[in-house]
């Protein structure tokens, strides 16, 4: 278990992997990498039950993650990688042909860490519930997380998998949506307005908690009690407030660098921007 200022060096380390391996690649996705940072080192490095040195793709007797926005894949390689999954060395290989760190997760490679493909939005929260459903019927009292752009939630299959685990009582599960009001083509409010959350998610019979997804602090208390919610007949959600772009002044407040890689220039003021770790870059 790590102290929260403990989380917050992990974190920054992993926005410096995030800079480096867009840059490294000359394409990528830093926006919203940046700013779901925060959540996913304290799922990985404090909330979850799980055991990286005995890996399987099928989770059972450990908690289980799902990336539904695939597209945020170094936020999540840096993760995965700096918790034992696989050596940190391996992320100056992002995007490069053949290699294990592709543009959107696939699990064709093998990688230690990912269980399925992701990047074609709308999918991965029905494969968090059959995720869930299979833990109950296996007796695995372990929980199921997933993580949802806001945009993402355009697409109709998530709704019917909100409804879905609504109904079926999938209390198992805890859903996070990243709702940083921004997304490729501009802010959510312009391209199809969200309205509340909450009230929709509480209509389908979720039980909702909501963060502010840049406060460390903040992110670890409410994923406890999110988790403390879990078991009682409703699946949780946590409406995320987060930054896309988080940690380099030049990326906050636009969504303009949800898929634009820096060049070195920008590359390089955005590593001033961010706290050289005892981590070390990879």
């Amino acid at each position: 278990m790590k102290t929260v200022e403990q989380l917050k060096e992990i974190a920054a380390q992993v926005r410096r992997d995030i800079i480096r391996m867009v840059f490294n690649a000359k394409s990528g996705h830093p926006g919203g990498s940046l700013g779901c940072t925060d959540l996913v080192t304290a799922l990985y490095f404090n909330v979850m039950d799980i055991d990286p040195a005995n890996f399987t793709r099928e989770g059972r007797g450990e908690d289980m993650f799902f990336l539904s926005n695939g597209h945020i894949s170094p936020m999540l390689y840096s993760i995965m990688a700096r918790r034992g999954y696989f050596p940190v060395s391996e992320l100056a290989t992002f995007r490069k042909l053949g290699t294990r760190l592709q543009g959107h997760p696939t699990p064709v490679e093998h990688l230690p860490g990912l269980r399925i493909a992701s990047g074609s939005l709308g999918q991965g929260l029905s494969v968090a519930i059959g995720a869930a459903i299979a833990k109950k019927a296996n007796h695995d009292d372990h929980r199921v997380f997933v993580l949802t752009g806001d945009g993402e939630l355009e697409e109709g299959q998530v709704w019917e998998a909100f409804m879905f685990a609504g109904g079926k009582h999938t209390d198992n599960l805890i859903a996070i949506i990243d709702h940083n009001k921004k997304q490729i083509d501009g802010s959510t409010d312009d391209v199809m307005p969200l309205g509340s959350l909450r009230d929709k998610l509480e209509s389908f019979q979720w039980t909702v908690l909501e963060m502010d997804g840049n406060d460390m602090q903040q992110v670890v208390d409410t994923l406890e009690v999110a988790k403390s919610k879990t078991g009682q007949g409703k699946p949780v959600a946590i409406v995320m407030k987060s930054e896309m772009g988080m940690g380099v002044d030049f990326m906050m407040g636009t969504h303009k660098w949800h898929g634009t890689p820096p060049n070195a220039e920008q590359a390089a003021s955005a590593l001033e921007q961010l706290p050289v770790t005892s981590l070390g870059d990879f």
